[in-house]
């Protein structure tokens, strides 16, 4: 059975460049990227070619900051966060995120909460979007850190990362900024970033493999310890396979960006005017990354509706709490009630979406809605 896979927020495909790109990394090319023999030292040389591109990718002069490859997002999160808050001084250790970030953004600040920082939640408002205001009169002179994510993973809404750096920057507060959702595709002002994660898998690259960037001066506790294969502050063997891979899926994000930015406004467009009746949008409307359609129709079981829908790959939030059972704290940020937020569905898509397969899965799912509301009657 042929599947039609609108899920590009939980991963995307591999492209086929990426698989390319790995295979000999995988076969014959296969030594140890941190020993000191030729072939050694060939691995090597091909993950500092990847740094170079994901860096290219992330829009930054290569002399602003350092990469570091990680096993994913989760883990960059986790030590750019950890990492940076038992740095802060004495009277700094307070941190402010947003209410709609990320699981692994969440525990790993409200871990620290467990330990003595002060941690201070930011609601937004019905579109998803933070207060700016509201920011500026909480991030005061005992904040160290803000955390803010550029796109939502769930709802595709796009924070003004800009303003919030700048206004973090005036107080002294480092911003790090999960940039996994928008890199490459959506702006990221790295000038006002002090810790940026991104993931290869969310780019048509592997999974398994993120990066995190430190600009330089911003000092960071190790998070896993050992031989310090990574800047002598992240332990642990590098794939090289993961990294070429990573890295060859950043040069196509750069290559094919006005391509693929056109081709997902054009689906954008396409989903919205094929959109039955009583589908509502979850967040802004114009503030998000348009290869994220969030939407809600009232009295749908969007769980009923996956399970019904077999054909079609889709979601009803971020695959990180899947099966959890509890409504999404995103949809709940915005202020949906529990019934609401559980007759939401997310259709992500991007490169490698047909348009066809695109209007047929809406008039599916569409279809699909208006049998369970009959039934309900």
């Amino acid at each position: 059975m042929s599947i039609v896979y609108l899920d590009y927020q939980a991963t995307t495909p591999i492209a086929p460049e990426v698989a390319s790109a790995m295979r000999p990394w995988l076969d014959e090319k296969f030594a140890n990227p941190h020993s000191s023999h030729r072939l050694g030292r060939e691995a090597a040389a091909a993950i500092e070619v990847a740094r170079d591109l994901v860096i290219r990718a992330l829009g930054g002069p290569a002399t602003a900051g350092k990469l570091h490859f990680t096993s994913g997002a989760t883990e960059a999160a986790n030590w750019a966060l950890k990492g940076a808050a038992w740095r802060l001084p004495e009277g700094r250790r307070r941190i402010v995120a947003l209410a709609t970030e990320h699981a692994c953004v969440l525990d790993s600040a409200g871990w620290l909460a467990g330990r003595g920082f002060e941690l201070d939640i930011l609601p937004v408002g019905r579109d998803g979007l933070v207060d700016l205001g509201l920011l500026a009169d909480r991030i005061d002179e005992r904040t160290g850190l803000v955390a803010a994510m550029l796109v939502n993973n769930e709802i595709g809404v796009v924070q003004p990362i800009a303003e919030i750096g700048r206004i973090g920057r005036d107080r002294g507060a480092m911003l790090f900024c999960d940039a996994v959702q928008g890199f490459g595709r959506v702006e990221l002002p790295l000038e006002v970033c002090d810790m940026v994660a991104i993931s290869a898998h969310k780019v048509h690259g592997p999974k398994a493999v993120g990066a995190l960037w430190v600009r330089d001066g911003v000092a960071l506790d190790p998070l896993l310890h050992g031989g310090g294969q990574e800047g002598g502050i992240r332990s642990g063997t590098l794939s090289p396979a993961l990294c070429v891979g990573f890295g060859e899926a950043a040069r196509l994000l750069v290559a094919r960006a006005g391509e693929d930015h056109d081709y997902v406004e054009r689906l954008w467009l396409m989903a919205m005017a094929e959109l039955g009746a009583g589908w509502l949008l979850n967040g802004s409307t114009e503030q998000r990354y348009r290869g994220n359609l969030n939407i809600r129709h009232d009295g749908v079981d969007s769980a009923r509706l996956i399970s019904e829908l077999r054909s079609i790959a889709f979601s009803s939030g971020s695959a990180c709490a899947s099966g959890s059972g509890r409504p999404s704290h995103v949809l709940s940020a915005l202020g949906l009630s529990v019934r609401e937020a559980r007759s939401s569905i997310r259709l992500g898509f991007g490169r490698y979406t047909s348009e066809e397969d695109l209007l047929g899965a809406l008039g599916m799912i569409d279809e699909a809605a208006r049998r369970q509301l009959t039934y309900a009657a």
